[in-house]
C-alpha cells in the first residue's frame, strides 16, 4: 500500500475476523436452499459488520492516494496507485471501487495470511530438531557470510532452506482443503455423480499425509526432498499446496519468495530458543483447522542476536 500503513493492527484484525467468519460454522452451509436457515445465522450478519468496517477503513486509504495523485507527487505507484489509474481509464466502469477493496483485501490477506502460518510452522519443526535448525542456520551463515543483507539474489543457492519450506508446506498445508471448487457440468467421478454446481473440497492436508505415497508422513524429514523430486507446482497430485491445472493459485511464486526471504532472515540474525526453560519436545502441536492451518496457540520463541543488522546508508 506505499508507505507503512498507518493503522495496520486495525487492518490485520479485520484479516482474522474475515477469516475466523470463513472458517465457522454456519447452519446455512448445511441448509443452502432454505432462506430460514440464512436468517437464523448470525454468521452472515457478522460477515456483514465485518466488510463494512473493512470497507470504511480502506475508503480512507484510497482517499490518501487520491490526494496524492492529485498533487501529481513524484513518487512511484503502488498497488492501490495502480488501480485508480487503471480505474480512471475504464470505460465500461467494471473496476467500481467496491471491486477495487475486495482485490486490495484479497490481495493481502491471502499473501499475508498464509505465509505468516507457513513461517510460524517451519520455526516450530526447527526449533523441535536441533540439528536440523543449526543446519539450515550453518547454510545461510555461509551463502551470506560477509554480505550486507540477505538479499533474494542469493537464496537459489539455498537448497536445504528449500527443503524445509517445501516439507513445512507438505506436512502443516496452510490451506488444507484449497478454496471451493464447483462442478460446471454433471459428471461421474470413481462411481460417484457429482450434479451440476456441487461444491467440491479438495483435501490436500490429507494427501499430502497418505502413508500410501510418502515414508513416514507424520514426521518432518526435509533431507527426503534430497532424493525426492515431488515438488508442490501442480504435477505431482498427492502434493498440491497451491491446487493444479487452470486453478493454481496465482500467487504462488510470490507467497514463496516472501517465506523463503523471512525464513532466511530469521535463521542469519538471530539464534533461537524455547523460553521459561521448556524443552522444545514440549512445544504444543495443535492445529487449529479452519480456511488456514494455524497453530492453535502461537509460537513464542527467544530470539538472540548472532549477527547484527547493517545499518542502513
Amino acid at each position: 500500500m506505499g508507505s507503512r500503513l498507518k493503522d495496520r493492527d486495525a487492518f490485520l484484525s479485520y484479516i482474522d475476523e474475515a477469516i475466523r467468519l470463513a472458517s465457522g460454522f454456519t447452519l446455512a452451509d448445511l441448509f443452502p436452499p432454505s432462506r430460514l436457515a440464512g436468517a437464523l445465522s448470525w454468521t452472515a450478519h457478522k460477515a456483514d459488520v465485518c466488510r463494512e468496517g473493512l470497507f470504511n477503513f480502506l475508503d480512507g486509504i484510497i482517499s490518501e492516494h487520491k490526494e496524492r495523485r492529485s498533487r501529481k507527487e513524484g513518487l512511484q505507484e503502488d498497488l492501490i496507485d495502480v488501480l485508480l489509474r487503471i480505474q480512471s481509464h475504464d470505460s465500461s466502469h467494471q473496476l467500481s471501487m467496491g471491486t477495487m477493496k475486495a482485490v486490495i483485501f484479497d490481495l493481502f490477506s491471502a499473501g499475508s495470511e498464509t505465509a505468516a502460518t507457513t513461517l510460524q510452522w517451519a520455526m516450530t519443526e526447527l526449533i523441535r530438531s536441533p540439528t536440523k535448525m543449526s543446519r539450515a542456520q550453518a547454510e545461510v551463515r555461509k551463502a551470506f557470510k560477509g554480505g550486507a543483507a540477505v538479499l533474494e539474489e542469493g537464496l537459489c543457492e539455498l537448497s536445504y532452506l528449500h527443503w524445509v519450506i517445501k516439507e513445512t508446506l507438505r506436512l502443516h498445508t496452510p490451506g488444507p482443503l484449497l478454496l471451493p471448487k464447483e462442478c460446471r457440468e454433471t459428471c461421474k467421478v470413481l462411481g460417484y455423480d457429482v450434479p451440476q454446481g456441487t461444491m467440491v473440497l479438495v483435501n490436500a492436508w490429507a494427501m499430502s499425509r497418505d502413508p500410501q505415497y510418502w515414508d513416514e508422513p507424520e514426521i518432518f524429514s526435509p533431507e527426503r526432498f534430497e532424493s525426492d523430486t515431488r515438488d508442490f507446482r501442480g504435477n505431482d497430485f498427492e502434493f498440491i499446496t497451491f491446487g493444479a491445472g487452470r486453478r493454481i493459485c496465482p500467487g504462488m511464486s510470490f507467497g514463496l519468495a516472501i517465506v523463503e526471504v523471512a525464513l532466511a532472515n530469521l535463521l542469519f540474525y538471530f539464534d533461537w530458543s524455547v523460553p521459561d526453560g521448556k524443552h522444545p519436545s514440549e512445544l504444543d502441536m495443535t492445529e487449529s483447522m479452519g480456511i488456514t492451518l494455524r497453530r492453535k496457540r502461537d509460537l513464542w520463541l527467544r530470539a538472540t542476536i548472532h549477527t547484527k543488522q547493517p545499518k542502513p546508508k
